[in-house]
């Protein structure tokens, strides 16, 4: 018999405000008339300044500690299961605990689902955190929340959508103020835009840093004709040279009649966009076709399972390998985006968990921490795995509009876990614990501006240090506080 009634574990509804009014999002860009074609959202300017030298107060940052060189973050869009994945309470009563049963991990005493047996190989590695809360059930608006550490409102309403005015993410503040200044972007995302209930998912693109800071969009790597848009055209180098330096001419001609803030932004675009064209070491990046048969196949190869959330997450096993390719390259920050609300799990929760979902993310993401650990990569990797928020710890209780079935488990904010490695992160820690049930924050909570600073912190910069919107209106990278007890 039951004994705990539906409102056990009440939750704010912070999911039903009015949707902002949809912008159409098509920006000029395409090189169509030189014969070759980029994506719109490869508009990287080289920035006007790098960040400054650090100032290392001893309350946020670690001093002996070197900052990580890149990032790859993995967005387990939809809302990743806590209670039955990672933080596993089987002494709940049947309707909180679930099917799954709980297994040891490198970590001693910490315990994964049945499902994660490669996952608890690699526990010894990350640094886990217990404890993340906030109370947007939302999915567009907690994803930004997640994917900027800002606080998704603005004028009352939840910011659901794209917008110029949107807090800029992780990827576009690391390449305005950690350029590398190669050929290759500091900024990539994979395998395409996020997309949920009729509009882009904001957190990807750069808001009001501007469209020279979006990510670029590197397609999906585990295509069987895999081409990098833009990098695979047959027009010879000859050929881009001439139609270069025809474009130049007509600029020239052309300068009197115009010089404004719109052209010069074209002139950096064209710019960027030639060295990637023209790059080998971009070319080389992205030819994850030349990586061993026995790599690829343990990151994952594509296999699409039908009838599951996700579709067994085809993508993940390769888009993980060109990640580690493209921060081996240099890239500052790559993106993965699991897909498709691809962890919301409504209904059909455990079949969806044990037979598409838990498979490939166990094997992609051990196979991401082993292959950065054995190329002694890790320690100037930050990895972080993250989603927007967990789900119900009570089977079938309704949080949202989308509901659960008795099987099912709606969203969750309240408590949730997330993982971060390398870069400077102490492995083998754990920060904060929920309660008894999972619901709740019992130690240590942790808000996703907390988890921005950390972020930041780990890869060099100052948390507090101070931006400026298209307005010139101030803000701070976080307003949050970096786990301390995280870095070595």
């Amino acid at each position: 018999m039951n004994t705990y009634p539906p409102t056990i574990f009440p939750v704010p509804r912070l999911s039903d405000g009015d949707s902002m009014t949809r912008r159409q999002w098509l920006r000029a860009g395409s090189l169509a008339g030189l014969g070759l074609s980029l994506p719109e959202l490869l508009r990287a300017e080289s920035p006007n300044r790098r960040t400054k030298e650090l100032e290392t107060s001893g309350e946020t940052f670690p001093p002996s500690r070197a900052p990580a060189k890149s990032c790859i973050l993995f967005f387990m869009e939809g809302g990743a299961s806590h209670i039955d994945m990672w933080d596993m309470k089987p002494k709940a009563p049947s309707n909180i605990r679930g099917i799954y049963k709980p297994i040891e991990t490198s970590l001693p005493g910490q315990y994964v689902c049945e499902h994660l047996p490669q996952w608890s190989r690699i526990m010894h590695h990350l640094s886990i955190v217990r404890s993340v809360s906030h109370p947007i059930v939302d999915h567009n608006a907690s994803s930004y929340f997640m994917l900027t550490g800002h606080v998704p409102f603005r004028d009352a309403r939840l910011i659901r959508g794209p917008s110029t005015s949107n807090a800029p993410p992780y990827g576009s503040i690391l390449a305005k103020h950690l350029p590398t200044g190669g050929s290759l972007p500091d900024y990539v995302h994979m395998p395409r835009r996020m997309f949920n209930c009729g509009d882009f998912i904001p957190g990807v693109l750069s808001g009001f840093l501007g469209d020279n800071y979006d990510p670029f969009i590197a397609g999906d790597p585990s295509d069987q004709d895999y081409q990098v848009p833009g990098l695979e055209t047959r027009v010879r180098e000859e050929r881009i040279n001439q139609r270069r330096q025809l474009l130049k001419q007509v600029d020239s001609e052309q300068r009197p009649l115009y010089s404004t803030p719109a052209s010069k932004r074209k002139d950096l675009f064209y710019k960027k966009a030639f060295a990637l064209i023209t790059s080998p070491r971009a070319r080389q990046a992205f030819r994850i076709d030349q990586e061993p048969d026995h790599v690829r196949q343990r990151y994952g190869l594509p296999q699409k399972i039908e009838g599951v959330r996700g579709g067994g997450l085809p993508h993940l096993g390769q888009c993980m390998l060109m990640a580690r390719r493209l921060v081996e390259a240099g890239v500052r920050l790559v993106t993965i985006w699991a897909g498709n609300q691809a962890f919301d799990g409504h209904r059909e929760h455990f079949k969806s968990l044990t037979n598409g979902l838990c498979p490939p993310t166990d094997q992609a993401f051990s196979a991401l921490i082993e292959d950065l650990y054995d190329r002694g990569m890790l320690d100037e990797t930050l990895v972080v795995a993250l989603s927007e928020f967990g789900r119900t710890p009570k089977l079938g209780q309704i949080t949202s509009s989308a509901g659960a079935t008795p099987d099912g488990r709606d969203h969750w904010p309240n408590c949730f876990t997330i993982f971060l490695a390398g870069g400077g992160m102490q492995p083998g820690v754990v920060y904060g614990s929920s309660d008894r049930f999972g619901a709740y924050p019992q130690s240590n909570p942790v808000t996703p501006q907390d988890i921005a600073a950390t972020i930041y912190t780990a890869m060099g910069l100052d948390p507090r240090e101070r931006i400026e919107d298209h307005l010139n209106r101030p803000y701070t990278l976080s307003d949050g506080t970096a786990i301390q007890p995280l870095f070595s």
